[in-house]
């Protein structure tokens, strides 16, 4: 959680630097309105430490408020023309698009990741809004053939009822965006928990969403202290369903304590990304890719390459050829647009030095990297360790930050094998020019994802999500009105 605030925090500075200064609000959005509370918490930018704002800390009665305003709002929403749904959705859109740049700012000033890929998280979050606005007109209505004399059956997908979203600071617009606009197009309502990080996004998204006309009630945004908000909507049987993207720690919990009110559930968690690079592949396009797999959002993503696995012929070549792209990285500010920004926290960076220091005891070499920036006490090196032995920390534990770790490989089963290694299976990066290999190891990889040549590989369109311990259910594309939705079979008589 932030920083009580004791005094207040001007936050001038960055509304300063906003075209529309009221994109930036630091109240919580419930039933339509904007609620301030008792206490505020201050949101710092990772890059200089300073206070950026203070936003209202609410509390379970603002959570339970919020429940009270999505149930009111769930029998119209839940009854609206399809149309009318998607209509909304657009409107959304185009707000979001248009004030594409502020966004980016109030991103780049509470998360630190550089300009360039918060314009592209904003990009990406407002493909949500755009796919489900044309999926909102599509309800999921099938005939089903008969099994009875003088019957019709039908089978209906109708909204659950309130969902509650809970999302993470790496990712502040588009984590919110994948599970709103699904939970919106199915007709349910939502109330959104924020990372206490990254508020500033989701209010700014409340700004857009109020301003697009969706009703109140319609979409909430509750930040405050996680156990207290989300465990109200946890205890809440009006909460229907919960998405949560996160850590598979706190997912468990959720998980456990969502049992009582048997709630529907998405849980999108942790990651050990397997990067295996076979001998006949594409060596440059391979040492390209690996950069993006990992450097991309400082490391900070679940999606982020963990464990590279090179084959032994094109090891030392690929090592050489990586340390000098990784050298090359720039590391700075997020408003300065570098190749890499601060990380979150000083636990993040605590998590890349014990990585590395247990790498090398145990005979790994750095080659890139390996140390603090003199920037700030949040900024890390990018770093590149090669020979990394398999029982190295950073092979078994997802580090979440700015450090590659390679080790070498013989053949196609032993990789596969250690790939398979961890109780994460949520994407796997391939690369080879063999078409056989390709179906052999993508269907061997037990991995929700597999990319195979390339690193980009989210969207709107696609099943976003994992398997074994890295969660439940899928985000984006039509699975992602599943979770949203419940099967209802009507059998009639037609006489």
């Amino acid at each position: 959680m932030g920083r009580s605030a004791s005094r207040p925090v001007p936050d001038t500075e960055l509304r300063g630097r906003l075209e529309d200064p009221g994109l930036l609000r630091t109240e919580g959005f419930v039933g339509g309105a904007w609620q301030d509370g008792a206490a505020r918490f201050t949101v710092t930018d990772p890059a200089s430490g300073g206070a950026v704002a203070q936003v209202a800390r609410l509390d379970a009665d603002a959570a339970q408020a919020a429940v009270d305003g999505a149930q009111a709002a769930f029998a119209g929403w839940s009854m609206a023309l399809p149309q009318e749904r998607g209509a909304a959705l657009r409107r959304w859109f185009d707000l979001m698009v248009a004030a594409r740049e502020d966004l980016a700012r109030i991103m780049v000033a509470e998360q630190g990741k550089p300009l360039s890929e918060a314009r592209g998280e904003i990009d990406y979050a407002a493909s949500f809004l755009e796919f489900y606005a044309e999926e909102a007109k599509r309800p999921d209505i099938r005939g089903v053939t008969s099994h009875l004399p003088d019957a019709e059956v039908e089978v209906w997908r109708e909204p659950v009822g309130v969902a509650a979203l809970v999302t993470p600071w790496n990712f502040p617009s588009a984590m919110i965006t994948r599970k709103a606009a699904a939970a919106l197009a199915a007709g349910c309502t939502c109330v959104v928990h924020p990372s206490a990080e990254t508020p500033l996004s989701a209010l700014a998204l409340a700004v857009l969403a109020e301003r697009a006309g969706l009703a109140p009630g319609l979409f909430n945004v509750v930040p405050g202290d996680a156990p207290e908000v989300v465990g109200a909507w946890v205890a809440d049987r009006r909460v229907r369903a919960l998405s949560f993207t996160g850590s598979t720690e706190v997912g468990r919990l959720l998980y456990r304590q969502s049992a009582d009110t048997v709630k529907k559930l998405v849980l999108e968690l942790g990651g050990h990304a397997p990067f295996i690079v076979f001998d006949d592949a594409d060596l440059d396009q391979a040492v390209e890719e690996a950069v993006k797999a990992k450097f991309a959002t400082t490391g900070q993503d679940c999606l982020g390459a963990n464990r590279f696995f090179v084959q032994r012929g094109q090891y030392a070549a690929f090592c050489e050829r990586f340390a000098a792209r990784v050298a090359a990285l720039t590391l700075g500010p997020g408003m300065a647009d570098c190749d890499l920004g601060p990380l979150m926290n000083e636990a993040a960076v605590a998590k890349q030095e014990s990585h590395v220091a247990d790498a090398i005891a145990r005979g790994a070499r750095c080659l890139a990297g390996g140390a603090r920036s003199p920037l700030g006490p949040l900024f890390y090196k990018p770093t590149l360790l090669v020979d990394v032995p398999r029982d190295a920390l950073i092979m078994t534990e997802e580090t979440f930050g700015p450090v590659a770790a390679v080790t070498p490989f013989d053949a196609e089963d032993e990789v596969v094998a250690a790939a398979n290694d961890t109780e994460y299976g949520l994407v796997s990066y391939l690369h080879t020019m063999d078409p056989r290999r390709i179906y052999r190891v993508s269907r061997a990889l037990q991995f929700g994802m597999v990319a195979v040549n390339r690193t980009k590989v989210t969207g709107a369109p696609i099943p976003f999500g994992g398997m074994k311990q890295s969660g439940i259910g899928r985000e984006g594309a039509r699975w992602g009105l599943e979770a949203f939705t419940d099967i209802k079979y009507v059998c009639r008589d037609w006489r």
